[in-house]
């Protein structure tokens, strides 16, 4: 591929010469070592619950090449694909995670997940990247597109409304976690687009009031900061297993 001529001008070398060849050289570095470290550790946790021992593995490897296959063709579109497929995804996405308050699996006091014939599916996890791009695109749209009337598209406020709804769907479930992802990803956006530094402060100080009435209202949030800060008092399995790594391997 390197030998690829500037002159040619071949879709394979025009999406090899526009490829982050070094982003995707880290993602398939991590997946590799993930990989490594999953055939280290998949047999034990298969045999302590009766399954066979290579099930993980083999799982692993269908979801890895289908997640190849996808990173591969997703690099293969275009700015413009990306925002379309972006919406249509997000849209798609955001209607399931609604779905999961009526037809989702109850785990743990939450609505999360979706079954689906031998697997199950957390639509916000798909509704996180398309929420990020679809939003980066209205954010700098406000500064490009100019709609009747020399009237400026009002891209930072159909962002908050697209963030309005993700928050109460979530906070609905309730998913604590997946919320705070994605209000840091959308508070990184305005940082970038240029949000005052004293909004900043504010946005930040309101999500650690937020995380305090998650811990006085969410049963399931107060217990699992109280595993954490007392591992003695219920279920401390990952706490045990996280403090037992460190302690057999040191932090390096």
């Amino acid at each position: 591929m390197s030998g690829l001529s500037r002159v040619d001008t071949s879709a394979v070398a025009r999406w090899w010469r526009n490829l982050d060849r070094v982003t995707l050289a880290c993602v398939g570095l991590l997946i590799g070592l993930g990989y490594v470290l999953m055939l280290a550790a998949s047999p034990a946790v298969a045999s302590r619950i009766g399954a066979s021992r290579n099930m993980f593995i083999l799982k692993q490897v269908i979801f890895l090449a289908l997640a190849g296959a996808i990173v591969l063709g997703t690099s293969y579109l275009s700015r413009q694909a990306i925002k379309k497929l972006a919406i249509i995804g997000g849209i798609i996405a955001l209607g399931a995670t609604a779905m999961t308050l009526v037809h989702g699996m109850e785990i743990k006091g939450a609505r999360r997940w979706i079954a689906l014939p031998m697997m199950s599916v957390q639509p916000s996890e798909f509704l996180k990247p398309c929420f990020a791009v679809v939003t980066g695109w209205l954010l700098s749209a406000r500064r490009s597109v100019v709609m009747w009337g020399n009237i400026a598209f009002p891209g930072m406020l159909v962002a908050f409304l697209c963030f309005g709804v993700i928050l109460v769907l979530l906070k609905s479930q309730p998913d604590i976690g997946m919320l705070s992802v994605i209000t840091m990803v959308f508070m990184t956006q305005l940082f970038v687009d240029g949000l005052k530094l004293y909004w900043v402060g504010l946005c930040v100080a309101g999500m650690a009031g937020a995380f305090a009435v998650a811990y006085i209202v969410f049963p399931h949030v107060q217990s699992r900061v109280q595993r954490f800060l007392h591992p003695d008092v219920g279920d401390h399995y990952q706490i045990d297993t996280a403090l037992r790594a460190f302690g057999n391997g040191g932090l390096l």
